[in-house]
């Protein structure tokens, strides 16, 4: 039987906040820690999206998907003013959270 855990939709972006990365984790210290150590080839690293500047939980993995693809799906200016309603300054999370 598959149980409801809670889970996380999370945007990333460069030093510069030029590029934005949007994932989903069900750990997201231990997802944040692997961007920020290039554990995993991809897209982040590619671009080195590290800083976490927006997060949302939800209380399921697949709720989580279905935010994410949403969001994906949403033009860029819509992802700003997210972040922006949200982390103003756009100052890494991460630094604070762990």
């Amino acid at each position: 039987m598959y149980k409801n855990h809670s889970a996380f939709v999370y945007i990333l972006t460069n030093t510069t906040n030029t590029t934005l990365y949007i994932g989903v984790t069900s750990n997201l210290a231990k997802r944040i820690f692997e961007h920020k150590n290039k554990v995993v080839d991809g897209f982040s690293k590619k671009y080195n999206l590290y800083k976490l500047v927006y997060f949302e939980q939800t209380d399921s993995i697949v709720s989580a998907i279905e935010r994410e693809k949403y969001l994906k799906g949403k033009k860029r200016s819509f992802k700003i003013d997210l972040i922006n309603s949200f982390n103003k300054d756009w100052v890494d999370l991460s630094e604070t959270l762990f």
